[in-house]
């Protein structure tokens, strides 16, 4: 039995146990300046199905204010109102305009007042 040593998986189990998975597993190559989008979403669907709570918290006289959540477009809304929100996909555009509701979308009118400023800022250089 001379010479035998440690094998390969000898403390892998004490590793695991201390460590958990930080050593093992994939660890991604994304660079560390690299953020995930963790902007907030909202389906059609969980509008309609929610509708009730979200008036009282985030609404007034039939307008929805949703302006931190971008509107994506699984679902139906079957009510006319009025929808606030920072972006809509194009197929809940569709489907708002589809069932009446008014869409107005903030993220827009912020890249719009970006680009007046930035058309300003070289018309004085």
């Amino acid at each position: 039995m001379a010479g035998t040593g440690k094998r390969a998986d000898h403390k892998k189990s004490l590793i695991i146990k201390l460590y958990e998975m930080i050593i093992f597993g994939k660890q991604g190559i994304t660079s560390r300046g690299t953020e995930k989008d963790r902007s907030l979403v909202m389906n059609l669907r969980e509008i309609e199905s929610n509708f009730d709570s979200l008036m009282k918290k985030f609404g007034k006289n039939n307008e929805l204010d949703l302006s931190e959540y971008k509107i994506l477009g699984e679902g139906e809304l079957s009510k006319k109102i009025t929808i606030k929100a920072l972006a809509f996909s194009s197929s809940a555009k569709e489907k708002l305009e589809k069932s009446g509701s008014k869409i107005i979308a903030l993220g827009e009118e912020k890249e719009k007042a970006f680009a007046e400023k930035k058309s300003k800022r070289k018309e004085e250089i």
